[in-house]
């Protein structure tokens, strides 16, 4: 039940765009008023690394003060820029709930560029119990539908092209389509629960990539000399190693790896029971402590392992 409340509170406020709808269950959706068409690719981009680094410091620096906040821990600028996000790509993120990331990367891709919404599948939603109640189920079923229209409102007259599905429903005219599957602390839950989550979520980011495309992977890091069984995902640490390991088999291979996002002094173990959400910004397990609240904010956010990956040739 801990597990539950915690995770419940982590989510509120990234999925609070999940709500019930009366809408037409859909898995997929696009917003563009007309569709592109596919006999006629777009023009490869041509971009200036120099003008595409002061854009995104520009749209950085126009962020409100609490996303700024989170930066000294999720370094948005250089972990887009290790994963090789530039203006007018097609770029999917995995999880994206209430748009932390995607505010961002709207007027970064630009109006020549393609942000895709990927959320995990009802199935897999049905497993976490708790917070993932019938009515809560049900609003999933319309997630595409409502977070292509809310993300049409952060663009604030942009025309980024929008669009979003499940894992599972994939559409076929977005296969081999995508420049970087972006997996911002998405991939934990994936290892949880039913072992065929995984492999059928990284088949379908197998299947959207361009065969030169990208997956980058920010996930919470457990220490190697940790257990298996704590460092599976469901207290939301994996090993750098055991997701190695993952996307190799799934037929991807590291191209490169950051400690970007690294964070020495989160030092999690099993033996002290430690979840991710012990940190901030959840600081779950000290409401009603406050001594043990200043030494998790002490500590700030989790440490995290920035990885960059490519299909296997």
């Amino acid at each position: 039940m801990k597990h539950y409340l915690l995770l419940a509170a982590a989510l509120a406020l990234p999925m609070a765009a999940c709500s019930k709808s009366d809408a037409p269950a859909e898995q997929t959706a696009d917003a563009t008023a007309e569709q592109i068409d596919k006999k006629e690719p777009k023009p490869e981009q041509v971009t200036d690394p120099e003008k595409t680094t002061e854009k995104l410091a520009d749209i950085l620096a126009a962020q409100p003060d609490n996303v700024k906040a989170r930066y000294q821990y999720r370094n948005p600028q250089a972990t887009l820029e290790f994963f090789g996000v530039e203006p007018g790509m097609t770029v999917a993120e995995v999880l994206p709930g209430g748009g932390w990331y995607s505010k961002i990367l709207l007027p970064y891709l630009g109006d020549e560029g393609h942000l895709i919404g990927i959320d995990y599948s009802i199935d897999m939603w049905q497993e976490f119990g708790g917070f993932a109640d019938a009515d809560y189920l049900e609003g999933k079923k319309t997630w595409a539908t409502k977070w292509t229209a809310d993300a049409q409102e952060w663009q604030n007259g942009g025309k980024t092209q929008l669009s979003a599905f499940a894992f599972g429903s994939a559409p076929e005219d977005m296969l081999g389509t995508v420049d970087v599957v972006f997996l911002p602390r998405a991939i934990h839950h994936l290892n949880r629960f039913d072992q065929a989550h995984m492999p059928g979520a990284l088949a379908d980011i197998k299947t959207i990539l361009k065969p030169d495309g990208i997956v980058g992977i920010v996930a919470h890091r457990a220490s190697e000399d940790q257990p298996d069984d704590w460092a599976n995902g469901d207290n939301g640490y994996m090993k750098q190693s055991t997701v190695i390991q993952i996307m190799e088999e799934a037929g991807f291979e590291l191209v490169r790896e950051s400690e970007i996002n690294a964070n020495p002094k989160d030092q999690a173990t099993a033996a002290n029971e430690d979840m991710v959400w012990r940190l901030p910004p959840t600081l779950g397990t000290s409401r009603e402590d406050p001594e043990l609240r200043a030494k998790m904010e002490a500590i700030g956010e989790t440490d995290r392992m920035t990885l960059k990956f490519k299909i296997k040739e």
